[in-house]
């Protein structure tokens, strides 16, 4: 048995080093691996299955809404970057920058984009004309590049993939709409497909993404209680059409500036889900994004028909589900808790008692629950089993989000809530930026978001200087 345990024995107690334990994880279930440049990684099979299975649910949704995907440049000159002052300025620290072509110096330094707002802004100057050419509703899927000091893999890294929408509209209200559209998809992405719960807000003039009029969040609580900004959409007004001379003639013969946004959600995602799901066995995938739904495990394979009978399973449930067959010559124990690692949700074992009973053992990675089904009966066991663990991982997942949200009045309150109870702290905000700052400072909390559907008064005055109240905050550490 001791064998057979040795897979999940290297993964560091999650409750001891959260930390290591994530790491511990990301290697062990093989979702990527260190590349010879820092802070750059490789994204194994199995972590580019879960991305694509992400990518596909969303692109639907993004063309569901009107959405097209284009592809803009890598580069950008430094000329046109410098355009939009506001957006180079909060990207400057992060920028990589093309100084040579083979043995040349350029006559210009090239951006290697860390976003690409400018692109889609210069190529809307050329293409929209008339107010019959709105709305623009580009999406492209890409990897960027931004500097950063301290990485962690999917969480933060020099390189990383997303996507990125740019849109252009006739009026200030069709790009607000479409602003808060978008969030609302990446809400439902989160929660109808990966089961992680969002608190949806407003950022601060802090916190709000560089060149934005608005910067609107989705934000989630991992197990150790800190919050991840899972996606975020910002609303530019007509500050880069202005920049860089967005016109249009309008339906009253007047030249316009178009009104513009963009939204965009990463790898992090995979992220998320490793810390809002995981546990000390590993990875805990949802359904409708593992890569496979089930394994099928043969139980004393060696044994006659135990091979054929597997492999006939895995046939027939192929038609209906992402399936996996483990015939090799490990033992059961051992597979058992490879794929606990790798977070597959269901387990079909069968062998040769189950045989002579017309039956499988269904066994879910979330409860450990175990159940024998009539073979007859499988496939529509198998459809309830994985809505089951669906719905009850965003249940579980919602529960602790709950259990992890405080409440403070006071700053000693609020002050001793961060530093012995981590997780979202609610509470009320003077919007003085000082005061923001002040808590940052003193805490290591950051405003997550003023929340559109929670902004019940829970005091009169700013937790932090007492004068009169105007927001209620989501307070918290963070990735």
């Amino acid at each position: 048995m001791s064998k057979d345990k040795k897979f999940v024995e290297a993964i560091t107690d999650m409750d001891v080093d959260f930390p290591r334990w994530y790491t511990d994880v990301v290697k062990k279930a093989e979702l990527v691996d260190y590349s010879s440049v820092r802070g750059c990684m490789v994204i194994r099979p199995y972590g580019y299955a879960i991305w694509e299975n992400i990518q596909s649910n969303l692109d639907k949704m993004f063309k569901e809404t009107g959405h097209e995907n284009v592809y803009m440049p890598m580069f950008i000159p430094e000329s046109l970057l410098q355009k939009e002052a506001d957006h180079i300025e909060g990207f400057a620290p992060e920028v990589a920058w093309v100084t040579h072509g083979g043995s040349e110096e350029l006559g210009e330094r090239l951006c290697v984009r860390p976003t690409s707002e400018t692109l889609f802004a210069e190529h809307y100057s050329k293409i929209v004309n008339s107010y019959k050419d709105l709305p623009k509703l580009y999406n492209q899927w890409c990897s960027v590049v931004r500097w950063e000091k301290t990485t962690r893999p999917f969480l933060r890294t020099l390189e990383f993939l997303w996507q990125e929408g740019h849109t252009a509209h006739r009026t200030a209200e069709d790009a607000q709409e479409e602003t808060l559209r978008m969030l609302d998809v990446y809400g439902r992405l989160c929660e109808e497909y990966l089961a992680i719960p969002v608190i949806k807000g407003r950022k601060t003039e802090k916190e709000k993404f560089a060149g934005a009029e608005a910067t609107y969040t989705i934000e989630s609580l991992m197990h150790d209680g800190k919050a991840l900004q899972c996606g975020t959409s910002h609303y530019f007004g007509d500050g880069f059409a202005k920049a860089f001379d967005i016109q249009f003639t309008d339906s009253d013969g007047k030249m316009k500036h178009v009104h513009q946004t963009s939204w965009g959600v990463t790898t992090r995602l995979i992220g998320a889900i490793i810390m809002v799901h995981g546990d000390n066995s590993g990875l805990m995938l949802p359904p409708k994004i593992a890569p496979k739904q089930l394994v099928i495990i043969p139980v004393a394979q060696h044994k006659e028909g135990v091979l054929e009978k597997a492999n006939e399973l895995k046939e027939r449930l192929s038609k209906e589900f992402r399936v996996q067959l483990d015939d090799s010559d490990k033992k059961p124990g051992w597979k058992y808790s490879e794929y606990e690692m790798k977070g597959v949700p269901l387990r079909v074992e069968i062998g040769p008692k189950d045989i002579e009973k017309n039956q499988a053992v269904l066994v879910r990675r979330d409860t450990r629950e175990k159940v024998f089904v009539s073979l007859d009966e499988l496939e529509a066991k198998i459809t309830e089993t994985l809505d089951s663990i669906q719905n009850d991982m965003l249940e579980a997942a919602r529960t602790r989000q709950t259990e992890k949200t405080s409440v403070a009045t006071d700053y000693d309150t609020f002050k001793e809530t961060v530093a012995n109870r981590p997780g979202f702290i609610k509470a009320m905000w003077c919007e003085d930026r000082a005061c923001e700052e002040k808590i940052k400072e003193d805490t290591g909390a950051s405003s997550r978001c003023m929340p559109f559907h929670d902004q019940e008064p829970i005091a009169d005055t700013c937790i932090c200087c007492e004068k009169p109240a105007k927001k209620l905050v989501y307070w918290g550490r963070a990735y």
